[in-house]
């Protein structure tokens, strides 16, 4: 397999995921102004998308789409519990909390990095966000992962929320939030993987 990925992208978390299932894979890192690989290929020619993650599978094709591609890593490795068997009721609660972090998180922290947007959109999306952290928050607890034991969600979430560092959101309000990013980052996957990109603060 290949996974495709830009430096601290939301292509982290397949990253991450692929490293804690022990799976074996090539990256590849992308240029997303460019649309080039570091390989020199057309990346639009991988992903017509233009961007990432997209991850190259063996048999010639590829799987876009966050979500997706952490629920195909976690079915290789079934074994793992990183996410819970298809059908069942869990899996859906994992369906929804990715849809949650992709739509509610994903999407408004990742807009507040266009330096053109205007303040007083900033500041709307930076209130939409705290009131979606609360939510988080309130989930959480004081369980250790998402769901009890962790899972591609956790990938997803650390990444997502590591970008509030670069956005001027913290996460000091929510107590809860800060340990789990500490308690993610000792992970051996997740440091793996920080380091690999280059981005181990």
């Amino acid at each position: 397999m290949k996974l495709y990925y830009s430096q601290g992208a939301c292509s982290l978390s397949p990253h991450i995921a692929l490293l804690e299932a022990g799976l074996p894979f090539d990256l590849v890192k992308v240029d997303l102004k460019a649309k080039q690989t570091e390989k020199g290929e057309n990346f639009l020619e991988i992903n017509a998308k233009g961007y990432v993650p997209v991850l190259g599978l063996d048999d010639g094709t590829v799987l876009t789409e966050g979500p997706a591609i952490l629920q195909y890593i976690a079915d290789l490795k079934p074994s793992l519990h990183l996410a819970p068997p298809a059908g069942s009721r869990a899996r859906y609660a994992l369906q929804e909390w990715l849809n949650f972090i992709t739509s509610e998180l994903h999407k408004p922290i990742g807009s507040l990095f266009n330096q053109n947007m205007p303040d007083s959109w900033r500041h709307s999306v930076n209130e939409l966000v705290g009131r979606r952290l609360d939510w988080v928050s309130s989930q959480l607890g004081e369980k250790p992962y998402l769901m009890n034991e962790f899972g591609v969600a956790d990938c997803y979430l650390f990444t997502v929320l590591r970008w509030t560092r670069y956005v001027g959101i913290k996460l000091n309000p929510w107590p809860n939030l800060v340990a789990y990013m500490d308690r993610m980052q000792e992970r051996s996957g997740v440091t793996h993987a920080l380091k690999t990109e280059g981005i181990l603060k």
